[in-house]
Protein backbone atom coordinates (compact mmCIF):
# COMPACT_ATOMS: atom_id res chain seq x y z
CA UNK A 1 0.00 0.00 0.00
CA UNK A 2 1.47 3.45 -0.79
CA UNK A 3 1.30 5.90 1.87
CA UNK A 4 1.33 9.84 1.58
CA UNK A 5 2.14 12.30 5.18
CA UNK A 6 0.09 15.16 4.70
CA UNK A 7 0.88 18.77 6.06
CA UNK A 8 -2.41 20.53 6.56
CA UNK A 9 -3.76 24.44 8.72
CA UNK A 10 -4.69 23.86 12.05
CA UNK A 11 -6.86 26.01 14.54
CA UNK A 12 -3.90 28.58 14.91
CA UNK A 13 -3.57 29.75 11.05
CA UNK A 14 -7.78 29.11 10.81
CA UNK A 15 -7.87 25.92 9.43
CA UNK A 16 -9.58 22.39 10.51
CA UNK A 17 -6.71 20.00 10.72
CA UNK A 18 -5.30 18.58 13.72
CA UNK A 19 -1.67 17.30 12.84
CA UNK A 20 0.54 15.22 9.91
CA UNK A 21 -1.83 13.39 8.31
CA UNK A 22 -2.07 9.87 5.88
CA UNK A 23 -3.05 9.34 2.81
CA UNK A 24 -3.17 5.49 1.44
CA UNK A 25 -3.49 4.12 -2.04
CA UNK A 26 -4.14 0.43 -2.44
CA UNK A 27 -1.65 -1.36 -3.93
CA UNK A 28 -2.47 -2.59 -7.86
CA UNK A 29 -5.47 -0.37 -7.90
CA UNK A 30 -3.89 3.14 -8.83
CA UNK A 31 -4.72 6.49 -7.59
CA UNK A 32 -9.06 5.98 -8.13
CA UNK A 33 -8.62 4.70 -4.58
CA UNK A 34 -6.83 7.34 -2.20
CA UNK A 35 -8.10 7.87 0.63
CA UNK A 36 -7.24 10.26 3.82
CA UNK A 37 -7.26 7.93 6.68
CA UNK A 38 -7.01 10.87 9.39
CA UNK A 39 -4.31 12.63 11.41
CA UNK A 40 -1.42 10.44 12.42
CA UNK A 41 0.41 12.38 14.63
CA UNK A 42 -0.63 15.85 16.63
CA UNK A 43 0.83 19.14 15.60
CA UNK A 44 -0.26 23.05 15.43
CA UNK A 45 -0.49 23.51 11.25
CA UNK A 46 2.40 21.26 10.47
CA UNK A 47 1.95 23.52 7.04
CA UNK A 48 5.38 22.17 4.95
CA UNK A 49 6.82 18.28 5.47
CA UNK A 50 10.18 17.13 4.05
CA UNK A 51 12.14 13.67 4.72
CA UNK A 52 15.13 12.93 6.34
CA UNK A 53 17.89 10.80 3.02
CA UNK A 54 18.50 7.74 4.66
CA UNK A 55 16.17 7.91 7.90
CA UNK A 56 11.99 7.64 8.76
CA UNK A 57 12.09 10.99 9.96
CA UNK A 58 9.67 13.11 9.32
CA UNK A 59 10.15 17.14 9.55
CA UNK A 60 7.32 19.63 10.30
CA UNK A 61 6.96 23.20 9.60
CA UNK A 62 4.84 24.86 12.52
CA UNK A 63 3.92 27.85 10.78
CA UNK A 64 1.78 29.47 13.45
CA UNK A 65 4.30 28.83 15.79
CA UNK A 66 7.59 29.33 14.26
CA UNK A 67 9.01 25.87 15.00
CA UNK A 68 9.99 23.02 13.56
CA UNK A 69 9.67 19.14 14.66
CA UNK A 70 10.84 16.03 13.73
CA UNK A 71 8.73 12.57 13.81
CA UNK A 72 9.74 9.06 13.76
CA UNK A 73 7.74 6.57 12.27
CA UNK A 74 6.53 4.06 14.25
CA UNK A 75 4.28 1.62 11.94
CA UNK A 76 2.80 1.93 8.81
CA UNK A 77 1.08 4.94 9.16
CA UNK A 78 1.86 6.19 12.86
CA UNK A 79 4.60 8.65 13.38
CA UNK A 80 5.73 10.14 17.01
CA UNK A 81 7.80 12.76 18.46
CA UNK A 82 11.35 12.74 18.24
CA UNK A 83 12.32 14.96 20.86
CA UNK A 84 11.07 18.63 21.52
CA UNK A 85 10.19 21.29 18.78
CA UNK A 86 13.13 23.79 18.08
CA UNK A 87 12.32 27.64 16.95
CA UNK A 88 12.80 28.48 13.43
CA UNK A 89 10.88 32.36 13.11
CA UNK A 90 7.98 34.30 12.38
CA UNK A 91 5.66 31.63 9.77
CA UNK A 92 8.20 29.32 9.45
CA UNK A 93 7.45 27.83 6.11
CA UNK A 94 9.41 25.82 4.10
CA UNK A 95 12.01 23.15 4.74
CA UNK A 96 14.91 21.04 2.89
CA UNK A 97 17.02 18.60 4.10
CA UNK A 98 20.83 18.50 3.25
CA UNK A 99 21.67 15.54 1.09
CA UNK A 100 23.80 14.32 4.19
CA UNK A 101 21.09 14.41 6.72
CA UNK A 102 23.61 16.36 8.36
CA UNK A 103 21.30 19.71 8.86
CA UNK A 104 17.88 21.28 7.73
CA UNK A 105 17.16 24.58 6.20
CA UNK A 106 14.05 26.59 7.05
CA UNK A 107 12.50 29.75 5.62
CA UNK A 108 10.50 31.74 7.60
CA UNK A 109 7.67 34.11 5.60
CA UNK A 110 7.15 36.44 8.48
CA UNK A 111 10.60 37.88 9.27
CA UNK A 112 12.28 36.68 6.14
CA UNK A 113 14.94 34.76 8.24
CA UNK A 114 16.91 31.95 6.49
CA UNK A 115 17.85 29.47 9.61
CA UNK A 116 19.87 26.03 9.73
CA UNK A 117 19.15 23.67 12.49
CA UNK A 118 21.54 20.82 13.13
CA UNK A 119 20.42 16.93 12.72
CA UNK A 120 21.81 14.45 15.15
CA UNK A 121 22.62 10.78 13.88
CA UNK A 122 19.13 9.85 14.86
CA UNK A 123 17.79 12.67 12.89
CA UNK A 124 16.95 14.86 16.06
CA UNK A 125 16.61 18.24 15.81
CA UNK A 126 19.97 20.21 17.50
CA UNK A 127 18.86 23.42 19.31
CA UNK A 128 20.98 26.55 19.13
CA UNK A 129 23.47 26.59 22.45
CA UNK A 130 21.55 29.80 23.00
CA UNK A 131 18.28 27.83 23.73
CA UNK A 132 19.66 25.67 25.90
CA UNK A 133 20.74 28.40 27.34
CA UNK A 134 17.90 30.20 27.84
CA UNK A 135 15.99 27.07 29.00
CA UNK A 136 18.84 26.79 31.97
CA UNK A 137 18.30 29.96 33.06
CA UNK A 138 14.65 29.41 32.94
CA UNK A 139 14.58 26.20 34.72
CA UNK A 140 17.57 27.75 37.69
CA UNK A 141 15.08 31.10 38.61
CA UNK A 142 11.91 30.40 37.32
CA UNK A 143 11.23 33.79 36.20
CA UNK A 144 8.74 33.22 33.24
CA UNK A 145 9.46 36.96 32.24
CA UNK A 146 12.87 36.38 32.14
CA UNK A 147 12.35 32.84 29.80
CA UNK A 148 10.60 34.61 27.29
CA UNK A 149 13.22 37.95 27.19
CA UNK A 150 15.85 34.93 26.68
CA UNK A 151 14.00 33.44 24.22
CA UNK A 152 13.30 36.75 22.07
CA UNK A 153 16.95 37.53 22.04
CA UNK A 154 18.01 34.26 21.08
CA UNK A 155 15.55 34.44 18.52
CA UNK A 156 16.87 37.74 17.19
CA UNK A 157 20.52 36.66 17.41
CA UNK A 158 19.97 33.69 15.29
CA UNK A 159 18.78 35.55 12.10
CA UNK A 160 21.80 35.62 10.11
CA UNK A 161 23.62 39.11 10.23
CA UNK A 162 23.47 39.29 6.45
CA UNK A 163 19.80 39.23 6.45
CA UNK A 164 18.08 40.67 3.07
CA UNK A 165 18.34 43.96 1.63
CA UNK A 166 15.61 45.62 -0.92
CA UNK A 167 17.19 45.77 -3.75
CA UNK A 168 14.58 48.29 -4.90
CA UNK A 169 15.13 50.58 -2.11
CA UNK A 170 15.85 53.27 -3.90
CA UNK A 171 12.28 53.31 -5.42
CA UNK A 172 9.96 55.91 -3.88
CA UNK A 173 6.85 53.46 -4.45
CA UNK A 174 7.80 50.84 -1.90
CA UNK A 175 4.77 48.49 -2.17
CA UNK A 176 4.59 45.33 -3.47
CA UNK A 177 2.07 43.94 -6.18
CA UNK A 178 -1.14 43.74 -2.97
CA UNK A 179 -0.22 47.45 -2.71
CA UNK A 180 1.85 46.61 1.38
CA UNK A 181 4.63 47.78 2.27
CA UNK A 182 7.61 45.32 0.52
CA UNK A 183 9.27 43.10 3.23
CA UNK A 184 11.28 40.30 3.19
CA UNK A 185 9.65 37.44 3.46
CA UNK A 186 12.22 33.91 2.54
CA UNK A 187 10.41 31.11 1.53
CA UNK A 188 12.33 28.23 -0.07
CA UNK A 189 15.20 26.58 0.05
CA UNK A 190 16.94 24.16 -2.79
CA UNK A 191 20.31 22.06 -2.37
CA UNK A 192 22.33 22.86 -5.92
CA UNK A 193 24.48 20.22 -7.41
CA UNK A 194 27.53 21.96 -5.85
CA UNK A 195 26.53 22.06 -2.26
CA UNK A 196 25.28 25.32 -1.85
CA UNK A 197 22.23 26.39 -1.45
CA UNK A 198 19.36 28.25 -2.84
CA UNK A 199 16.44 30.61 -1.29
CA UNK A 200 13.89 32.47 -2.43
CA UNK A 201 12.61 35.80 -0.69
CA UNK A 202 9.09 36.55 -2.32
CA UNK A 203 9.18 39.98 -0.50
CA UNK A 204 12.83 41.42 -2.10
CA UNK A 205 12.51 39.65 -5.59
CA UNK A 206 15.82 37.34 -4.83
CA UNK A 207 16.93 34.22 -5.03
CA UNK A 208 20.39 33.94 -2.66
CA UNK A 209 22.67 31.47 -2.87
CA UNK A 210 24.76 30.52 0.77
CA UNK A 211 27.56 28.59 1.49
CA UNK A 212 26.97 26.01 4.73
CA UNK A 213 29.84 26.66 7.08
CA UNK A 214 30.24 25.54 10.63
CA UNK A 215 29.04 28.49 11.98
CA UNK A 216 25.83 28.80 10.06
CA UNK A 217 25.42 29.94 6.10
CA UNK A 218 27.32 32.39 4.49
CA UNK A 219 25.54 34.35 2.02
CA UNK A 220 27.78 33.88 -1.30
CA UNK A 221 25.65 36.09 -3.56
CA UNK A 222 22.43 37.01 -4.81
CA UNK A 223 20.11 37.47 -8.33
CA UNK A 224 17.84 39.68 -8.35
CA UNK A 225 14.63 39.11 -10.27
CA UNK A 226 12.08 41.92 -11.70
CA UNK A 227 10.45 43.95 -9.30
CA UNK A 228 7.52 42.58 -8.22
CA UNK A 229 8.04 39.27 -9.26
CA UNK A 230 7.89 37.48 -5.81
CA UNK A 231 9.68 33.98 -6.43
CA UNK A 232 8.21 31.27 -4.25
CA UNK A 233 9.05 27.62 -4.85
CA UNK A 234 11.89 25.82 -7.20
CA UNK A 235 13.09 23.00 -8.67
CA UNK A 236 16.17 22.20 -9.84
CA UNK A 237 16.43 20.62 -13.16
CA UNK A 238 18.20 17.21 -13.85
CA UNK A 239 20.73 19.45 -16.40
CA UNK A 240 22.01 21.87 -13.54
CA UNK A 241 19.30 24.58 -14.15
CA UNK A 242 17.07 26.08 -11.59
CA UNK A 243 14.07 27.17 -12.47
CA UNK A 244 11.64 29.40 -10.13
CA UNK A 245 8.18 30.22 -10.32
CA UNK A 246 7.04 33.52 -9.00
CA UNK A 247 3.59 34.25 -6.70
CA UNK A 248 2.98 37.54 -7.88
CA UNK A 249 4.17 38.07 -11.85
CA UNK A 250 2.89 34.42 -13.08
CA UNK A 251 5.71 33.74 -14.47
CA UNK A 252 8.39 30.70 -14.76
CA UNK A 253 12.43 31.91 -14.51
CA UNK A 254 15.27 29.55 -15.44
CA UNK A 255 18.99 30.21 -13.66
CA UNK A 256 21.89 29.29 -14.23
CA UNK A 257 25.81 29.28 -12.86
CA UNK A 258 28.50 30.39 -15.09
CA UNK A 259 31.97 29.35 -15.22
CA UNK A 260 33.08 31.09 -11.52
CA UNK A 261 29.75 29.70 -10.05
CA UNK A 262 28.05 32.94 -9.97
CA UNK A 263 24.19 32.14 -11.05
CA UNK A 264 22.27 34.99 -12.89
CA UNK A 265 18.50 34.71 -14.97
CA UNK A 266 18.86 33.23 -18.36
CA UNK A 267 15.29 33.09 -19.63
CA UNK A 268 11.51 33.80 -18.28
CA UNK A 269 8.14 32.87 -19.64
CA UNK A 270 4.62 33.70 -18.42
CA UNK A 271 3.22 30.18 -16.26
CA UNK A 272 0.56 30.35 -19.26
CA UNK A 273 -1.07 32.91 -21.41
CA UNK A 274 -4.17 32.86 -19.66
CA UNK A 275 -3.31 33.20 -16.14
CA UNK A 276 -3.44 36.28 -14.47
CA UNK A 277 -1.20 38.60 -12.55
CA UNK A 278 -3.22 39.95 -9.50
CA UNK A 279 -5.91 37.50 -9.88
CA UNK A 280 -3.64 34.46 -9.97
CA UNK A 281 -0.81 33.23 -7.68
CA UNK A 282 1.19 30.37 -8.61
CA UNK A 283 1.98 28.18 -5.58
CA UNK A 284 3.98 25.07 -5.80
CA UNK A 285 6.32 23.74 -8.36
CA UNK A 286 7.21 20.50 -9.88
CA UNK A 287 8.92 18.55 -12.71
CA UNK A 288 8.07 15.24 -14.32
CA UNK A 289 10.99 12.55 -13.70
CA UNK A 290 12.48 12.95 -16.79
CA UNK A 291 12.65 17.29 -16.15
CA UNK A 292 10.94 17.45 -19.53
CA UNK A 293 8.13 18.59 -18.06
CA UNK A 294 7.22 21.27 -15.33
CA UNK A 295 3.98 21.81 -13.39
CA UNK A 296 2.76 24.99 -11.07
CA UNK A 297 -0.12 24.80 -9.43
CA UNK A 298 -2.02 28.57 -9.52
CA UNK A 299 -4.33 29.65 -6.87
CA UNK A 300 -6.93 31.67 -8.13
CA UNK A 301 -7.96 30.18 -11.44
CA UNK A 302 -7.36 26.90 -9.77
CA UNK A 303 -5.40 25.71 -12.38
CA UNK A 304 -2.18 23.30 -13.03
CA UNK A 305 0.33 25.16 -15.23
CA UNK A 306 2.43 22.45 -17.68
CA UNK A 307 5.31 23.19 -19.30
CA UNK A 308 8.01 22.33 -21.35
CA UNK A 309 11.47 22.52 -20.79
CA UNK A 310 13.91 22.91 -23.74
CA UNK A 311 17.53 22.71 -24.95
CA UNK A 312 19.92 22.03 -22.36
CA UNK A 313 16.86 22.81 -19.78
CA UNK A 314 17.58 26.66 -20.49
CA UNK A 315 14.55 27.57 -22.16
CA UNK A 316 11.29 26.78 -21.10
CA UNK A 317 7.35 27.33 -22.90
CA UNK A 318 3.43 26.62 -22.06
CA UNK A 319 2.35 23.52 -22.66
CA UNK A 320 -0.87 23.19 -21.04
CA UNK A 321 -3.02 24.40 -18.51
CA UNK A 322 -6.24 22.21 -16.75
CA UNK A 323 -8.48 22.25 -13.55
CA UNK A 324 -6.80 21.42 -10.44
CA UNK A 325 -10.59 20.06 -9.57
CA UNK A 326 -9.94 21.79 -5.77
CA UNK A 327 -9.87 25.32 -4.67
CA UNK A 328 -6.63 27.17 -4.00
CA UNK A 329 -4.53 24.51 -5.10
CA UNK A 330 -1.19 25.21 -2.72
CA UNK A 331 0.47 21.69 -3.25
CA UNK A 332 0.95 18.90 -5.78
CA UNK A 333 3.27 16.23 -6.38
CA UNK A 334 3.69 13.61 -9.79
CA UNK A 335 3.32 10.05 -8.45
CA UNK A 336 2.82 6.95 -10.61
CA UNK A 337 1.54 8.70 -13.94
CA UNK A 338 -0.67 10.80 -11.89
CA UNK A 339 -0.97 14.54 -10.15
CA UNK A 340 -2.18 14.54 -6.67
CA UNK A 341 -3.33 18.41 -5.93
CA UNK A 342 -3.61 19.95 -2.40
CA UNK A 343 -6.67 22.01 -2.23
CA UNK A 344 -6.42 24.16 0.78
CA UNK A 345 -9.25 26.28 0.74
CA UNK A 346 -12.13 23.31 -0.69
CA UNK A 347 -10.85 20.59 2.03
CA UNK A 348 -9.73 17.85 -0.31
CA UNK A 349 -7.35 16.72 -2.82
CA UNK A 350 -7.59 15.86 -6.67
CA UNK A 351 -5.81 13.28 -8.69
CA UNK A 352 -5.25 14.25 -12.15
CA UNK A 353 -4.18 12.38 -14.91
CA UNK A 354 -1.36 13.02 -17.21
CA UNK A 355 -0.87 12.37 -20.56
CA UNK A 356 1.93 9.63 -21.45
CA UNK A 357 3.17 11.25 -24.35
CA UNK A 358 2.77 14.92 -23.67
CA UNK A 359 3.16 15.29 -19.33
CA UNK A 360 0.01 17.42 -19.56
CA UNK A 361 -2.34 17.50 -16.79
CA UNK A 362 -5.80 15.96 -17.81
CA UNK A 363 -9.06 14.91 -16.54
CA UNK A 364 -9.54 14.79 -12.59
CA UNK A 365 -10.27 11.14 -11.70
CA UNK A 366 -10.56 11.62 -7.88
CA UNK A 367 -11.20 13.16 -5.16
CA UNK A 368 -11.07 13.07 -1.51
CA UNK A 369 -11.77 14.76 1.51
CA UNK A 370 -8.73 15.81 3.84
CA UNK A 371 -8.58 19.04 6.23
CA UNK A 372 -7.07 22.25 5.07
CA UNK A 373 -4.17 20.49 2.76
CA UNK A 374 -0.52 22.64 2.42
CA UNK A 375 1.66 19.80 1.42
CA UNK A 376 1.89 16.18 0.21
CA UNK A 377 5.05 13.49 0.68
CA UNK A 378 5.03 10.24 -0.43
CA UNK A 379 5.85 8.39 3.03
CA UNK A 380 9.17 6.39 2.61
Amino acid sequence: MTRFWVGGYGVDMEGPADGIGALAVDEGHGPTTLAYRGAVAPAPSPSWLAQHPTLDVVYAALEGSGEVAAFVRTGESALRPLGRPVAAGQYVCHLAVAPDGRFLVASCYGDGRVVRIGLDAEGGLVPDARDRAAELRAALFGDREAEERDADDASQERADPMAAADPYAADPNRLDPNGDPRVSHAHAAAFLPDGRIATTDLGYDLVRIWRPSPSGLALDHEVVLPRGSGPRHMVVHPSGHLHVVTEYSCELFTLAADREGRWGLVSGVPVSAIVTPGHDYPAELSRSRDGETLYAGVRGSNTIAALRVRGSGDRVEPLALADAGVDWPRHHLVHDGALLVAGQRSDEISVLDLDDRTGAPGRVRHRTPAPAPTHLLLAR
